[in-house]
């Protein structure tokens, strides 16, 4: 028997010129990734550890900040507004898959059973997407007004005229409507790009064993879009969880705090109470909850491959 370290020796000496050799090999691509890390960590977790720094201090530009342990946490869970927010955020986020989700999935899948005008219909469909915010917000205020054209369409119809800005049962409806319309068009994108990845081979041989429409949607497109509808389900409930804009600009969280988000109270106790120490605890619990659902898909996706 040798020393033990006569063994282990050579055999740090042979990993170190490898490990070496792998760095020079690719010096110049760590190089370019450089800044793009640099950025990443400058502008996300820098941020982020002072945020999570910030939860616990009473930020005073002027007098200074002073720490102030536990006590934003306790505030947050103290406020009704808070509470208001949360289940006014879970019901939005209800709304969205109930309402929005499905719709460029059933878009994506009739534009590509068309056999002509499939462009035209990929544009009218997409168009929604790039009219600007104020102009979006201008022109649905107009059209949810009593007077407005969704209203005087339901009086041809015979029905009430419905207060969809000033009823606090409608408001959140109208808004998620009204995000539907211009958002669907950038979702059905990835959706359509992911029925024409599934290979026409499939969809002959079921022709050809008779199976109909409805029987490959069923059977072939669905379940070949199975991964990628978590996927989006799960960037759905990411972004939702954080919409702020439209209630913000439509609403302002009205009427009687209906539309009232976790992120718009955010915005609230930072910009308006000018509790920036609040805001901050506010937004370190969102991220933590966010955390858990990224590892969720994570695990998910880990589970599917």
């Amino acid at each position: 028997m040798g020393e033990p370290g006569a063994v282990l020796q050579p055999v740090i000496e042979n990993k170190s010129p490898k490990r070496k050799g792998r760095f020079t090999k690719h010096f110049w691509g760590y190089m370019f990734l450089l800044p793009a890390v640099v950025i990443f960590i400058l502008f996300l977790w820098v941020p982020i550890a002072k945020g999570a720094l910030y939860s616990f201090y009473s930020i005073d530009f002027v007098k200074g900040n002073t720490f102030v342990g536990l006590d934003n946490y306790v505030r947050v869970f103290h406020d009704p507004d808070v509470w208001t927010a949360v289940k006014n955020t879970l019901y939005y986020m209800l709304l969205t898959m109930i309402m929005g989700f499905w719709v460029p999935i059933v878009a994506s899948i009739a534009i590509s059973e068309l056999r002509r005008f499939q462009g035209i219909a990929r544009i009218a469909a997409y168009l929604p997407f790039v009219v600007p915010g104020v102009v979006l917000y201008g022109m649905w205020r107009w059209m949810y007004d009593p007077v407005g054209p969704i209203n005087g369409l339901l009086s041809a119809l015979g029905v009430d005229s419905v207060s969809f800005i000033s009823d606090s049962k409608w408001s959140m409806i109208a808004i998620v409507f009204m995000e539907t319309w211009q958002q669907f068009g950038s979702a059905m994108l990835i959706y359509l790009a992911g029925v024409l990845s599934i290979p026409r081979d499939w969809y002959e041989a079921a022709e050809i064993d008779g199976a109909g429409v409805w029987n490959r949607i069923r059977y072939i497109t669905l379940p070949s879009l199975r991964s990628l509808i978590v996927l989006m389900l799960i960037l759905q409930v990411i972004g939702t969880s954080q919409s702020y804009q439209s209630q913000l600009a439509l609403l302002d969280g009205g009427p009687n705090n209906a539309t009232l988000t976790y992120s718009l109270l955010i915005v609230r106790y930072a910009f308006t109470r000018l509790d920036y120490g609040t805001a901050t605890a506010l937004g370190m619990l969102m991220f933590v909850v966010l955390s858990l659902v990224g590892l969720f898909q994570y695990k998910l996706n880990k589970e599917e491959y």
